[in-house]
């Protein structure tokens, strides 16, 4: 009985001192609350790039692979609501929207409904948006963070769309959706009336009093064996200083585009070279989520592309090299393997097992809203 006393005395103690704090106290308990920051995102696609592609940088690159470093690692499948075989209109829409759509479609619903977007949505909570590809800044995977349109192949539309979008920082190519246009519209004045710097000669330094456009060739830009240097990480380290000169947290989305064109060409060497790159950049973005740990890294593909493996090598007479592997692919399509998902930062737990691509949408949200 004497146990009991004291405990329901301690329990009263502990009550009344709760109680007891000052307005002072309480105002800064809320004041921890209310001021942690908002979770930066970072979301890269290695368009194309299945697990094969994944292991092609251990075994044909001189360091060892960023990939590495990630310790939360899923599966993702990758099927649209009209074919089993996905393309990257599609996949990025399911990305982008958290809801599957047929294939070529952008940013709609299997219903051609406008779908709104995670990088529209955390616009309007404040967030600062990027978007860097080296293809068209206008093809399927970057346009469907901001357009929607029934069909990929509606470039002009999409650049408008991006123009009316007011993404804040995109790098890419597409020229020629912007100027000498069908419609007759010239969308570069357009960009510098919406108060953005645009560059099309080189990757400069960003404005960070104004909105940032790097349009820097016609298409796409050249691919890595074509000499196209270190694009990406660059583009990469200037967004993040664009974003950081702001004060304000951001969502970016960045593309490694050919690692899917070296699987549809069938050339090994382009896709090896391109994911290399795509591991490099991951490595420039690891750094900065170490130093600044209110940040979410996910690294998917939305599809992998060639059917490919990474098999025994042979020598002229057909004679096996030991220390040697060659990577063989089965088609110059797109296939239906699960592909990985890599996820570092607050929330990457969220990201571990199989799922559905469209679910990582809900991830992405859930990290952010649980921030």
């Amino acid at each position: 009985m004497k146990n009991i006393k004291k405990i329901i005395a301690l329990s009263v103690i502990s009550v009344t001192m709760s109680c007891g704090k000052t307005s002072e106290e309480k105002q800064n308990n809320t004041t921890e609350v209310t001021e942690k920051e908002p979770l930066n995102i970072i979301f890269m696609v290695g368009d194309g790039m299945g697990i094969p592609q994944v292991s092609s940088a251990f075994y044909f690159g001189e360091h060892t692979p960023n990939f590495k470093q990630f310790e939360s690692i899923g599966l993702s499948r990758t099927s649209s609501t009209s074919h089993l075989i996905t393309d990257s209109a599609a996949g990025a829409t399911a990305f982008s929207t958290g809801e599957k759509t047929y294939k070529r479609a952008i940013g709609v619903s299997s219903d051609t409904i406008a779908l709104p977007t995670i990088l529209e949505q955390l616009k309007e909570k404040g967030y600062q948006t990027g978007l860097i590809s080296l293809t068209s800044i206008t093809h399927a995977t970057p346009a469907a963070y901001y357009a929607h349109v029934e069909d990929r192949d509606m470039h002009e539309e999409i650049a408008k769309q991006l123009v009316e979008a007011e993404v804040d920082f995109f790098a890419g190519g597409g020229k020629k959706y912007f100027q000498n246009r069908e419609d007759g519209l010239h969308l570069y004045d357009s960009l510098k009336a919406k108060n953005y710097k645009l560059d099309t000669l080189e990757l400069s330094k960003p404005d960070t009093a104004r909105r940032n456009a790097y349009l820097l060739a016609e298409e796409g830009l050249p691919s890595k064996t074509e000499g196209r240097g270190d694009f990406l990480a660059e583009a990469a380290i200037n967004g993040f200083n664009y974003f950081e000169a702001n004060k304000k947290p951001f969502f970016m989305m960045i593309e490694g585009s050919y690692i899917d064109w070296g699987g549809h060409a069938k050339d090994d060497e382009m896709m090896i070279q391109e994911v290399l790159d795509f591991d490099k950049t991951i490595g420039v973005v690891l750094d900065f989520v170490k130093k600044h740990p209110n940040t979410l890294l996910v690294v998917t593909a939305d599809h992998e592309t060639g059917g490919v493996s990474i098999g025994k090598a042979y020598d002229e007479s057909g004679k096996e090299i030991p220390q040697q592997v060659q990577v063989y692919f089965n088609t110059d399509q797109h296939s239906t393997e699960l592909v990985p998902v890599f996820a570092k930062g607050q929330g990457e737990e969220l990201f571990r097992g199989i799922y559905e691509n469209n679910e990582i949408y809900h991830k992405l949200m859930q990290a952010i809203n649980e921030n």
